[in-house]
């Protein structure tokens, strides 16, 4: 098969690999890693299955179409409300996870925006802690502490 790219559709034409639509999630020289993001008819699957096919093999799949390309446009709204919620829900049990580092960041990014007249500080040491709060707030939040 020609050059395959991330996020490339692919369907199994033959092989050990169950029916579905693929995406390529990763690609190396020897090998691509493939995500079933729909079910042998086509509709879209949120499966997790993930499988490691090796170059030589690719030539028992067939390009396809992304499952996605055919949704409606009024599921565009609810998915993007229905992801907000999600993240908003993971960033917050993340930084609730780490409580003590959680409660400094917070502490300094409240104490920089809102200390000024509060706390005799310049203010640009206060926009200092605001933006070093801020970024511990969103390092901690996002997993990476």
């Amino acid at each position: 098969m020609a050059d395959i790219a991330v996020y490339d559709h692919l369907r199994p034409t033959t092989g050990d690999v169950p029916p579905g639509v693929y995406r390529v999630v990763g690609t190396a020289s020897a090998s691509v890693t493939l995500l079933r993001v729909a079910d042998g008819d086509g509709r879209r699957a949120h499966t997790g299955d993930i499988h490691t096919v090796s170059r030589r093999d690719l030539d028992g799949f067939e390009p396809t179409e992304n499952p996605d390309g055919g949704r409606p446009l009024d599921l565009a709204p609810r998915s993007l409300a229905k992801n907000a919620y999600w993240s908003l829900r993971t960033f917050l049990t993340t930084l609730a996870a780490d409580p003590v580092p959680s409660a400094i960041a917070l502490t300094l990014f409240v104490v920089g925006r809102f200390g000024g007249g509060v706390v005799p500080l310049p203010g640009t040491v206060l926009f200092g802690l605001y933006l070093a709060g801020l970024g511990a707030i969103i390092y901690i939040g996002t997993g990476h502490y």
